[in-house]
């Protein structure tokens, strides 16, 4: 099965390299496949057609890409260890790159300076990032802070009788407290059975340690990659559910069987979870990462913790529960 979605992948790579020579809509907005990048990549670029601002498309590919704008989706698809990917494209086209957070290990940091010339504008989600990238470098004038937004025709609360039927459809216990975390938090694209730290999956595990002690939850799981928060569920004996699903906009449905959202994460320039559960109307608790500071008052319209606090994370779900 892997070895499929991967010469999938590469199949439709190199169709998006085909299109790139011929096609000739203006802006081109380069993700990666998958998870949340590729669906902002397509939520921006639909709209956009819709209201006929510009002539827009996603692509896997920035390949013979002349006389457009270039709106790299992450700083992935345009940044390597090596440096920039593909400079022939900053010569024929604008550019625009999507950084939305740093690690303090990330090699790349090195080539921030860089981007004030190798790029047109760069944007970023959140007041936290665009602190850091002037720290590394990055002139003020080039950055643009853009929130991440939500479709909430899609993401929105339903009835209590409405949610009962959500967990049925699931196959969710009804006398459980449902706990919900919807990221990647695993290395890679396989398994994920090494944790991605950044993300703090080792910390939502003792978060739902402690809160296992109290309580009757029940975990549920989305995305890829969850291996090793599965592994550690099953060592504590806390039941779980993992699905990921094919359509990212199925998510919204199983927003609405949590009582609870977590974010435990060291870093993040989102995450989408923060919006989503707030238009679903559950309650979050977050880290002060990504857009939580920007959006969120602390006992208010959610719980902010400090990065690591897993007494407060604990201690707030606790209040809320």
């Amino acid at each position: 099965m892997g070895n499929y979605k991967k010469i999938a992948s590469r199949a439709r790579k190199l169709g998006d390299i085909a299109i790139n020579i011929f096609d000739t809509r203006k802006l081109v907005y380069i993700v990666e496949k998958g998870w949340v990048i590729e669906e902002v990549g397509r939520q921006v670029t639909d709209s956009l057609n819709r209201q006929e601002l510009i002539s827009s498309r996603i692509s896997l590919s920035d390949a013979f890409l002349k006389n457009k704008i270039v709106h790299y989706g992450s700083i992935n698809t345009f940044l390597n260890e090596n440096g920039i990917k593909n400079k022939k494209c900053k010569q024929k086209n604008k550019i625009v790159v999507t950084w939305f957070h740093i690690p303090f290990d990330d090699v790349r940091i090195r080539y921030i300076p860089l981007l004030n010339k190798d790029t047109d504008v760069v944007h970023t989600s959140c007041n936290l990032t665009r602190e850091k990238l002037i720290k590394y470098g990055l002139k003020k004038e080039k950055i643009v802070v853009i929130p991440l937004g939500v479709d909430l025709s899609i993401f929105k609360s339903k009835t209590k009788s409405g949610k009962k039927q959500v967990r049925k459809k699931i196959g969710l216990p009804e006398n459980k407290i449902i706990i919900g975390s919807f990221q990647k938090d695993g290395v890679g694209w396989g398994e994920g059975l090494e944790p991605k730290l950044v993300k703090g999956p080792d910390v939502f595990l003792k978060v739902v340690k402690n809160l296992a002690r109290k309580y009757s939850i029940f975990v549920l799981l989305t995305g890829p990659s969850r291996g090793y928060v599965k592994k550690g569920l099953e060592k504590m004996g806390i039941p779980f559910m993992h699905r990921f699903l094919e359509n990212y906009l199925d998510i919204a449905e199983y927003y609405n069987a949590l009582d609870l959202y977590l974010v435990t994460s060291r870093e993040e320039g989102g995450p989408k979870a923060i919006l989503e559960s707030m238009a679903c109307g559950i309650p979050l608790i977050t880290t002060k990462v990504g857009m939580a500071p920007d959006i969120i008052k602390d006992r208010k319209n959610g719980m902010l913790t400090n990065i690591d606090d897993t007494i407060d994370l604990v201690k707030k779900s606790a209040l809320i529960l």
